[in-house]
């Protein structure tokens, strides 16, 4: 198993605390991001979206965070990142989409270089851009898990999985853009939980052979 990945890439950060929660070995190979790695032919040729990560198994090739997690739940089934019944699965699937799809693609690197490039925005302007959809995302997702029951020690019970996969990247993104995080004690409290367990401390950026 090949896993092709940058260190700072929260959608391959979650990649990789699924496969460390699943206790899988794999090849990391790195596609630096920054150095415009993924525009290079040969990675063309792998994932014409010039995104990571992408998962090799050998005889095929997986696109998408989210939907690579999900394969490899189905496939290693053992321990489970998704709940056994159906709204617990759909819940936990909103809670993880929330983050992917609300909040990471307007904090993504290409729509803030492109700010700041094609539109000549400042470097103000761009970090009130991010922590803007930051907030305007953290706050349902605060209100969903500090009033649903089915939050428990982490998102979803009281075991890691598939939602918090997603959350831990995008609080680590909102860290390092120093989003001021005082509003949402619930998922601080979660993220902080997570950070306790050694699979996320493993697929942590800076433990990455690509960190700088």
């Amino acid at each position: 198993m090949k896993l092709y990945s940058f260190s700072r890439s929260s959608a391959a950060y979650r990649v990789r605390i699924a496969l460390a929660l699943k206790g899988l070995s794999y090849e990391y190979a790195s596609v630096n991001l920054p150095k415009g790695a993924q525009y290079q032919p040969e990675y063309s040729a792998i994932n014409p979206q010039n995104l990571v990560p992408v998962l090799d198994e050998g005889n095929q090739l997986l696109y998408q965070s989210l939907a690579i997690i999900q394969y490899l739940d189905e496939v290693y089934p053992e321990p489970p990142l998704l709940p056994q019944d159906a709204f617990g699965r759909s819940r936990v699937r909103s809670l993880a989409l929330l983050v992917a799809c609300e909040i990471h693609p307007l904090n993504n690197p290409r729509v803030l270089n492109y700010l700041t490039g094609k539109l000549g925005i400042s470097e103000e302007q761009k970090l009130e851009w991010y922590h803007h959809w930051v907030k305007a995302g953290f706050t349902p997702l605060e209100k969903r898990l500090a009033d649903e029951p089915e939050t428990g020690r982490f998102c979803h019970g009281d075991a890691p999985g598939f939602a918090d996969c997603a959350l831990v990247p995008q609080v680590a993104n909102a860290n390092r853009f120093k989003v001021d995080l005082s509003a949402f004690p619930t998922i601080v409290r979660i993220n902080d939980e997570c950070l306790k367990l050694e699979a996320f401390q493993k697929a942590a950026p800076q433990n990455q052979p690509d960190w700088d």
